[in-house]
């Protein structure tokens, strides 16, 4: 029997990068995976990429800057053993370059939807006794960057949030903990990915599955005495001063 048998996962954003690789993971492990995104296409793709692999999955539609669609979202998806929230959303810019709608947008997207899936959903698994909450992180939310003052604050709140959980949900056994990546090969151009290898002590940008396998880990038995953590997976990026000179970046 696999290590998540008899659970049910759901991942928003799981139609690509982090979150595809995390519903392949967990269903891999014998978790039934709920993969939710606005693309109905790329989930159905997802679903069948699981199945394919013996897994078993579904896909619900559902844009998660819209707050009725978060709440359809919770109803639908049922009770759940291991919530991942990854889906979110940046815009880059000057901070007085930001529109209203575009900070709108990342408040929606990537706290309130986090909130009041949490709230709607980890409720439940403490009645029942047991469950994993995952927040996907940033290491921008420790890194301050002329260009992400909003993704930061976005950021910085969900780690502000995941400690709280586990202060209010660990004592009915419900697990509440972050994962902070640094950069990753998912959307972003190679070309601006590869700009923060000189930075990054392992020298190289993550692969999606780098930090599948670290929520893996958090949702399963291996991870059962781990509460309200952080934990960077950025190869050491936020761990170190970066280099001064070109040799030392070498």
């Amino acid at each position: 029997m696999s290590e998540l048998t008899g659970k049910t996962a759901l991942i928003t954003g799981s139609t690509s990068g982090i979150g595809r690789a995390t519903a392949r993971s967990l269903a891999a492990r014998g978790a039934s995976v709920v993969v939710t995104g606005r693309n109905a296409t790329r989930g159905a793709e997802v679903v069948a990429r699981i199945e394919a692999d013996g897994g078993t999955a579904r896909f619900i539609t559902a844009d998660l800057t819209d707050q009725e669609d978060v709440a359809r979202l919770a109803r639908e998806a049922g009770d759940v053993d291991i919530l991942v929230n990854n889906a979110a959303g940046a815009s880059f810019g000057l901070s007085a370059d930001i529109t209203p709608e575009q900070y709108d947008a990342m408040l929606d997207g990537n706290v309130r939807a986090v909130y009041a899936l949490t709230a709607a959903l980890a409720p439940r698994m403490a009645e029942r006794g047991s469950g994993s909450v995952i927040n996907v992180s940033s290491g921008a939310a420790v890194m301050g960057d002329v260009y992400n003052a909003v993704y930061a604050a976005t950021k910085g709140a969900v780690n502000a949030l995941t400690r709280s959980w586990a202060a209010e949900y660990g004592p009915s056994g419900v697990r509440v903990n972050s994962v902070a990546p640094g950069p990753v090969h998912t959307s972003a151009p190679v070309e601006y990915l590869d700009l923060y290898i000189p930075l990054i002590p392992l020298r190289r940008v993550a692969r999606p599955e780098d930090v599948s396998e670290v929520i893996a880990f958090l949702a399963g038995p291996g991870g059962s005495y781990v509460n309200g953590a952080v934990i960077p997976v950025d190869g050491g990026l936020t761990a170190v001063e970066p280099p001064k000179s070109p040799a030392a970046a070498a």
